[in-house]
């Protein structure tokens, strides 16, 4: 009789997949005392890079961060149980300037990489198989194997664990998509709901008409560049050269500003301490709150002091000569305020500039009240807005701004463990913090300049009326314009319920928790799927934006705590411990 052997199945082989196989490799020597194990990874995509960073798209289509800012690997900033693996970060491997914004398909290549190392580092015995089909479903009692039915096979692949790294899902239509999608085919029209944007059929958008594009984030960026220099545009310096092939982009959202530029200088001299107000000590106070919390009343103050703290300690102690008094005495008296009003008086009085004061307010809703007078005006108003955030994100005197943006990512790390916080932190988090690079948004002027790109406002409407569609903002009051394209210029959210991915549905329809903004359930401590009481799965794990323990991405910045890598590492430290327990009673 053949000795027993393990079976781990992951769903998605992408870069959270490929992390999770990393930590596999780093732990099992410690953890690991099976005689064998076989992972099948199922994902229809390329292991390593998965649908979003896949080969296939265009070159032009770019990463938004600077090459040595993307690592896969880990490094003792990393809060976790398991072993430090050191590895190269994207420029150090791929041999380029570390400021380089390399395009998705360089970024595809280190992930296979990765995945390669990764792979080969297993331990003997230990064995990947890559199924490039879909999953659509899991099945198996909660204290036996697991089935895991794949599209094309009559016969599921038997698992003691399974984990899901999903990535980014689509999603069905919510019912306002719904009803635009059914006034367009009525009208004729055309209506490209929330997709990644390298995945659209952008064909039907011709050349010369107008389109409304709703959202101004990364979604729309690749669209701005694959309705341009896709369509045979070039740039000659600041200038935009048209092929004559671009439609005329309409684009506005709630804030009606495209997202902040990625800071274009390195960061000098003494990181902030952080965390310092916001940090496991608070997280775990809100945890034991026998009746939960509110993030806008309990969580949100503590985020701002944080953020707070990181700017003023990099302002007073890099450029003292803007401020007032001591950082030792505005530290002490930052301290020891809470409310508010008490702390803008106290950085009142010690700030003489409002331009060095953080005002996060402002920050996330810079139209709010502005209005003008005409459509021209505001053209010219919101090209110059660009163009002084572009000159303020890449000047070193306003170095404040990298040091929020440490506070962002030390903001993140905690609040993971606090599970879904709502979907305003994390469209907040974007906007300032994982913008696109400064050279977009010189070529979004460009655009703007050769009239090919306009902009409409803040909290832009859309109405489906008179067989077009008709977008305004209150920011240019009796301005509107009507086309017969609209574009939702972002990705579908990842709720379990509208979720396309049929496995996702059937865990749905099967008992799995979610939350109240449809994210799965998973216990903080190493991603078990929660059932509807509470219970975590003993046998199933799950891992990505689409569940509660979402994080900023599947790799990260090195030297910055990387939450992902600490999800991953706690969730195969847990896996290996099962299956060597398991392995331990089939041998007995």
């Amino acid at each position: 009789m053949s000795a027993y052997r393990p079976s781990l199945v992951i769903v998605g082989g992408g870069p959270r997949g490929t992390g999770l196989i990393e930590r596999i490799a780093a732990n099992a020597p410690e953890l690991y005392a099976g005689s064998g194990l076989d992972i099948h990874l199922v994902d229809p995509h390329p292991p390593g890079a998965g649908r979003i960073w896949r080969q296939a798209q265009s070159s032009l289509l770019w990463m938004n961060s600077h090459a040595e800012d993307v690592t896969m690997f880990t490094d003792e900033t990393v809060d976790m149980a398991g072993p430090v693996t050191e590895g190269p970060t994207l420029h150090e491997w791929a041999g380029i300037d570390g400021r380089t914004f390399a395009d998705r398909r360089i970024q595809g290549a280190y992930l296979r990489w990765v995945h390669e190392r990764a792979v080969a580092s297993l331990p003997p015995g230990v064995t990947v198989h890559h199924h490039p089909r879909r999953a659509l479903r899991v099945g198996g009692p909660a204290e036996g194997r697991q089935q895991v039915w794949l599209e094309g096979r009559p016969r599921p692949l038997h698992a003691d664990l399974v984990v899901l790294a999903l990535g980014h899902l689509d999603a069905e239509l919510d019912d306002q998509q719904g009803e635009l999608a059914a006034y367009a085919g009525a009208h004729g029209l055309v209506h490209l709901p929330p997709d990644f944007t390298a995945d659209s059929d952008l064909s039907p958008l011709a050349p010369g008409e107008p389109v409304l594009v709703r959202g101004f984030g990364l979604a729309f960026v690749d669209l701005m560049v694959l309705l341009t220099e896709g369509r045979g545009g070039r740039y000659d310096k600041d200038t935009y050269v048209p092929s004559g092939r671009e439609p005329v982009l309409y684009v506005g959202s709630r804030r009606g500003v495209p997202y902040h530029s990625k800071i274009g200088y390195d960061w000098t001299g003494e990181r902030p301490p952080l965390p310092r107000f916001f940090g496991p000590a608070e997280v775990n106070g809100l945890l034991a709150r026998p009746g939960g919390f509110d993030f806008r009343r309990d969580v949100w103050p503590l985020v701002e002091k944080e953020l707070g703290f990181a700017h003023y300690h990099r302002l007073f102690t890099v450029h003292p000569e803007r401020t007032g008094v001591a950082w030792s005495v505005f530290e002490e008296k930052y301290a020891a305020v809470d409310d508010p009003a008490g702390r803008a008086a106290l950085v009142a009085a010690a700030v003489p500039d409002p331009a060095d004061r953080l005002d996060l307010a402002a920050l996330d809703r810079p139209l709010e009240g502005v209005r003008y007078d005409s459509f021209d005006a505001f053209q010219d108003g919101l090209r110059g807005y660009v163009e002084r955030d572009l000159g303020r994100r890449h000047d070193p005197a306003h170095s404040p701004d990298l040091a929020v943006f440490l506070g962002l990512l030390s903001v993140y790390g905690q609040l993971v463990r606090l599970g879904d916080v709502g979907p305003w932190w994390h469209g907040f988090f974007s906007y300032l913090a994982s913008g696109p690079p400064g050279p977009r948004l010189r070529q979004l002027l460009a655009l703007s300049r050769a009239g090919v790109l306009k902009f409409l406002g803040a909290d832009m409407t859309v109405a489906a009326e008179g067989g077009v569609f008709r977008a305004s903002s209150a920011t240019v009051p009796g301005f509107s314009v009507e086309a017969r394209a609209l574009v939702e210029a972002r990705l579908p959210e990842p709720t379990v319920e509208r979720a396309r991915d049929p496995l996702l549905r059937a865990l749905h329809a099967d008992g799995a928790a979610e939350t109240p903004d449809g994210l799965l359930r998973v216990d903080p401590a190493d991603g078990r799927l929660l059932d509807r009481a509470g219970r975590p799965h003993p046998r199933r794990f799950a891992l990505g934006p689409y569940t509660d323990g979402r994080t900023p991405g599947a790799f990260t910045r090195p030297r910055t705590g990387g939450p992902a890598f600490r999800q991953n590492d706690a969730t195969a430290r847990a896996a290996l411990t099962f299956l060597t327990a398991l392995s331990g009673r089939a041998a007995a």
